[in-house]
C-alpha cells in the first residue's frame, strides 16, 4: 500500500444512483487510507462532513455538474450552500458552450465569481472537460480558469466522451504553469496510470477505484 500516493487521491462517488451504503463504504475507505478527500454530489455533502469533521479527510463536491450550463448564480449558490454543508473543495464545470463559441469573457466571469463565493473557505478546481475541446479551447479554457483566481484546473467530469490523458496533463500543466494544481480526472483506474498522470504534472487525482489503485490493482469503474 502507498500511503504517499494516497494524499494524491480524491475519493470520488458522483453516480446518479448512489446510495447511502455506497457513501457510508467511500467514507469508511478515505478514512482508513488517508485519501485527500471524498468527491460526492452535492446532496452528501452534509452527512461526509459529520462523518469525517474529525479526521484530515477533506470533503470535496461538484458544481455546475455535469454540463455546465446552468446559470452563474446557480453555481454562486450551489457553492455557498456546499460550503455551508462543510465542503471545503468544490469542482465546478465551466460553461462548456460558451468556451466553444469564443465568448471567453463570460467564461471567465462565470469561474471569477464561483471563485469569489468559495474565496478563504474552499479550494476551487475548474473543470474544463477536455474531451469536448480542441487543443486551442484547452489552452484557453487553462488561461481563462488562471486569470479568474482557481486554484486548479481538473480534465473531466467522468460523464462526458472520455477522460484524462497524459497529453492532456501535460499540456495543462504547461499553459498554468507551477501557480495551479492540475486535477486528473476520468477513467484513471491504476496504479501505473496514476503515476503516469503524476509524472505529466498532476497534483490530484480523481477517481473512485483509489482502493484498487493504492494496492497495485485495477478498478473497473469510470469515475
Amino acid at each position: 500500500m502507498n500511503n504517499e500516493l494516497a494524499k494524491y487521491i480524491d475519493h470520488t462517488q458522483l453516480k446518479p444512483d448512489t446510495t447511502k451504503d455506497s457513501i457510508e463504504k467511500l467514507v469508511a475507505e478515505a478514512k482508513e487510507y488517508e485519501f485527500a478527500s471524498v468527491c460526492v454530489n452535492p446532496s452528501w455533502v452534509p452527512f461526509c462532513y459529520e462523518k469525517l469533521k474529525d479526521t484530515n479527510v477533506k470533503v470535496c463536491t461538484v458544481i455546475g455538474f455535469p454540463l455546465g450550463a446552468t446559470s452563474t448564480q446557480s453555481k454562486v449558490f450551489e457553492t455557498e450552500q456546499a460550503i455551508k454543508d462543510g465542503a471545503t473543495e468544490v469542482d465546478m464545470v465551466i460553461n462548456i458552450g460558451l468556451l466553444k463559441s469564443g465568448e471567453d469573457d463570460p467564461v471567465k466571469q462565470d469561474i471569477a465569481t464561483v471563485v469569489k463565493a468559495a474565496e478563504n473557505k474552499a479550494l476551487t478546481k475548474v473543470i474544463i472537460e477536455t474531451s469536448l475541446l480542441t487543443e486551442d479551447e484547452k489552452i484557453r479554457a487553462c488561461k481563462l480558469a488562471k486569470e479568474a483566481g482557481a486554484d486548479f484546473v481538473k480534465t473531466s467530469t467522468g460523464f462526458s466522451t472520455g477522460g484524462a490523458t497524459v497529453e492532456d496533463i501535460k499540456l495543462m500543466r504547461k499553459t498554468v504553469g507551477s501557480d495551479l494544481g492540475v486535477k486528473a480526472s476520468g477513467g484513471v483506474r491504476d496504479l501505473e496510470t496514476t503515476k503516469a498522470m503524476i509524472d505529466a504534472g498532476a497534483t490530484r487525482i480523481g477517481a473512485s477505484a483509489g482502493v484498487d489503485i493504492i494496492h497495485g490493482g485495477s478498478g473497473t469503474s469510470d469515475y
